[in-house]
């Protein structure tokens, strides 16, 4: 068996380190084919790793077949799956490939999606379809270019068997998806430890947990105090990323607690929607019968998901002081918000106070209008001008196309960024073009989009839109 570029990292062995109350040792299954169709370059240089001295072969014997590296673990969880308790769960079709340190000096973990079944799998299969590996791919990394704290997609195998599905057209093809972030440790890891009335695990894991993504907080002498401050730093972090995913219109799918991260980063997420239109009560799950997870309620979501978490929380840390830091969860996500929309609308500095009514104008202009959410962005990129501080006349001349009606809906939120063009300082008014191509990718990826560069795959094994709409969200 000859070695690959992945077995020259320095593999530590934080997770496995915890003992097998945590997890299960499992093996990867074996495939028929191996067709590595995408590979993160990006990712590599944080890895170590020169991308010109990497093969697509390296990727191949490390993440599709799997060579040189053991023990894989199946990571151990429980959670609250639309508002139902379920102790059933854990890692069903992949597994902890491996922990690394970065070089920026904080640990990642390495883990795999389709790699075969686990003793969680609950009767399936544990593959992945290659349709699901496409779609976290492109998702991935449009969050992460609009600056969404997320897992990141570092490659894509496909492995050459047939599934069957019921909600996609079958047999369909499937895949290996490796992923790459700081920690697969959930929300349901502690609610499990909880359910088995084990909080010496919990203060175990607990203690890792802020060893290992809160080390900051090793100064704190007090293990509560250190606790209580671990808790509403994570309150933050989640209410950050919560509104992230509003400014990126990113609606989850399936926030139950399973798929929340302990440190803050957006995973998890099957079936997914950015948005077409502005429609806080769009949902975007078909099963999803009530709304539960609609896109404007995931802070509400999120924080309810926190306070879950205080339950298993609380044989170590006092739930008043956990409490009293949850209520800080909406001023945080509404403060974030406001930073955020204000830059994909251009403006990096300016504060929320004199910024709120512009947010507001454009939230009434888009839930009113017919414009859709990312193109209204991209238009914005693309047509502002040093013009616009003249006069409110220059204002969208060119690729946006309104109708009479949506016109008239624009005025309130043309005169309301006409007035802080004229309150702006020259400086001021020179970062806005920058601001918006940073905020604002090209890339308009709804689901006609998706399923546009799914048929080509599907049909004619035509990869080229997902290349070019990979390449394109770059610019």
């Amino acid at each position: 068996m000859s070695r690959h570029r992945f077995q020259a990292l320095e593999y530590e062995p934080a997770f496995l380190s915890l003992g097998e109350e945590y997890w299960d040792e499992v093996q990867a299954a074996t495939f028929p084919r191996h067709i590595l169709r995408f590979r993160n370059d990006a990712l590599l240089p944080l890895m170590g790793l020169d991308p010109a001295e990497v093969t697509d072969v390296d990727f191949i014997a490390a993440f599709g077949q799997f060579q040189g590296r053991e023990p894989f673990l199946a990571m151990r969880y429980h959670g609250y799956q639309f508002g139902e308790y379920n102790p059933r769960l854990g890692d069903g079709r992949g597994f902890l490939y491996g922990q690394f340190r970065g070089g920026d000096g904080q640990l990642y973990d390495l883990g795999t999606k389709g790699s075969g079944t686990t003793p969680y799998s609950r009767g399936g299969d544990g593959r992945l379809t290659l349709k699901g590996g496409v779609r976290e791919v492109l998702a991935s990394e449009l969050l992460h270019r609009l600056g969404v704290r997320t897992f990141r997609s570092l490659s894509l195998v496909e492995t050459g068997e047939s599934l069957w599905r019921g909600d996609e057209p079958s047999p369909t093809r499937s895949s290996v998806l490796v992923r790459l972030g700081r920690s697969h440790i959930r929300f349901g890891t502690f609610e499990r430890l909880h359910y088995l009335r084990r909080p010496d695990l919990i203060q175990r894991l607990l203690d890792h947990v802020i060893h290992y993504y809160y080390p900051h907080l090793l100064e704190i002498r007090d293990p509560k105090e250190r606790g209580c401050v671990f808790y509403r730093e994570l309150v933050a972090r989640t209410a950050d990323l919560a509104a992230q995913w509003l400014v990126a219109g990113f609606c989850h799918g399936v926030l139950n607690t399973d798929n929340m991260a302990i440190t803050g980063e957006s995973f998890d997420y099957g079936p997914y929607v950015f948005l077409e239109r502005y429609d806080l009560g769009f949902t975007a799950a078909s099963f999803d019968y009530y709304g539960r997870y609609a896109y404007g309620n995931q802070p509400a979501i999120c924080a309810w998901n926190l306070e879950k978490l205080q339950v298993p929380l609380s044989w170590v840390i006092p739930l008043e002081e956990m409490a009293a830091a949850l209520k800080t969860f909406g001023d945080r996500c509404q403060t974030t918000y406001l930073k955020l929309m204000l830059k994909r609308l251009g403006w990096a500095d300016l504060p929320p106070e004199l910024g709120r009514s512009l947010v507001a104008e454009t939230q009434a202009f888009l839930s009113r209008s017919i414009i859709s959410y990312p193109q209204f962005f991209i238009s914005l990129r693309q047509e502002f001008s040093p013009e616009w501080a003249a006069d409110v006349g220059h204002f969208f001349s060119g690729s946006l196309t309104l109708t009479p009606a949506d016109q008239k809906l624009l005025e309130a939120w043309k005169r309301c960024y006409f007035e802080l063009l004229q309150q702006a300082t020259p400086p001021q008014r020179a970062a806005i073009p920058q601001t918006l191509r940073a905020a604002n990718p090209l890339v308009i990826l709804t689901r006609p989009h998706i399923e546009q560069i799914w048929q080509a795959i599907d049909q004619e094994d035509d990869w080229s839109e997902f290349t070019a709409t990979l390449e394109l969200m770059q610019a």
